[in-house]
C-alpha cells in the first residue's frame, strides 16, 4: 500500500471483537491507527502495551483498530484469538481476518504492522516490526498536529 492511498473498505471479517466499525466510522473526524497482529507473533505481544498506551493517551483524538492476521492454521482458533486479545487488554475493535481479505486489501505481509491514516483516510505512515515505537508516536503526533516543535 502506497503513502497517500485511501483506506480500504473493512470487508471480509470472519468475526469482530469489541464491536464492529466501518471505513465510514473511521474517516472524517480524526486520524486512525490500524495495527496488524497475530496470536503466534511474539513481537506483536511485546508491542501491545505500547499500542494500548497510544490508544489510551490519544483517546478522543485517534481511532485505533486491530486486525488479527493469522500466520498459520494454528492462528485460526477463535477461542485463542479472543483469549489473547483479552489477556493483552485489546479493547479496541478487532477485525478477525482469517481469510486474509483485509490483509490483501492492505497488501500487508507483516505482523506487527502499523498503518496511520489521516482524518481524510489517506495513508500517512506505515511501519512493520517490533521496534520503532518512537517513530510511530512521532508520525501520530504529526498527523494529529501535536508534534513538538
Amino acid at each position: 500500500m502506497k503513502l497517500r492511498a485511501p483506506m480500504p473498505e473493512l470487508d471480509g471479517a470472519v468475526k469482530w471483537l469489541n464491536g464492529e466499525v466501518s471505513r465510514e466510522d473511521l474517516v472524517g473526524e480524526k486520524p486512525t491507527l490500524i495495527h496488524f497482529w497475530s496470536v503466534s507473533c511474539h513481537l506483536c505481544k511485546e508491542a501491545m502495551p505500547d499500542i494500548n498506551e497510544l490508544r489510551d493517551e490519544y483517546k478522543g483524538q485517534l481511532n485505533v483498530m486491530a486486525v488479527h492476521m493469522p500466520r498459520s492454521e494454528d492462528d485460526l482458533d477463535m477461542q485463542v484469538i479472543e483469549q489473547v486479545a483479552k489477556d493483552h487488554d485489546i479493547t479496541q475493535p478487532v477485525f478477525v481476518d482469517s481469510e486474509h481479505k483485509l490483509t490483501e486489501a492492505f497488501e500487508n505481509q507483516y505482523v506487527p504492522a502499523y498503518y496511520v491514516f489521516d482524518h481524510e483516510g489517506q495513508l500517512r505512515h506505515f511501519q512493520a516490526g517490533g521496534s520503532g515505537m518512537k517513530m510511530l508516536r512521532k508520525r501520530l503526533n504529526r498527523v494529529l498536529g501535536t508534534e513538538e516543535k
